[in-house]
């Protein structure tokens, strides 16, 4: 007897992989700019040393975990009360899509399709939460 992998719960554990993943941009670019030794010490959270790039990984990177938090509570609540509907099915494949462009973006440094994209995320949550008020 096992738990049901919704496609919620599917798309959850996706975005939370390129969460774990997201960083690696971020901590090569530290890497490469301060060499392997700074990088492994304490790290100040400043970043006016790195290239652009660098400060838009680590940004992509922490945009995501900030969004992710309130996208796995929806996830867990619908499942957890037994809703799984096509509303909650769109929100999270919204979000999840959303969260990928937005990443890429992100990384690119393509600013109005990564605003764009924060917003359907945005969308794709609020669904969710309608589909737990009103099943």
């Amino acid at each position: 007897m096992g738990i049901e992998l919704t496609m919620e719960l599917r798309l959850l554990a996706y975005i939370s992989f390129i969460c774990i993943l997201l960083w690696i941009p971020y901590s090569l670019t530290v890497i490469k700019t301060r060499g392997p030794v700074k990088a492994a010490g304490y790290p100040s959270g400043i970043t006016d040393d790195l290239p652009d790039f660098g400060k838009r990984a680590q940004r992509a990177h922490l945009n995501l975990v900030e969004n992710l938090a309130p996208f796995a509570a929806l996830v867990l609540v619908a499942h957890a009360i037994g809703v799984s509907t096509t509303m909650t099915v769109l929100g999270a494949q919204l979000f999840f899509w959303a969260r990928v462009v937005h990443a890429g973006c992100a990384l690119a440094g393509i600013p109005i399709v990564r605003t764009v994209a924060f917003v359907v995320g945005i969308v794709g949550n609020l669904l969710i939460f309608g589909a737990i008020l009103y099943p």
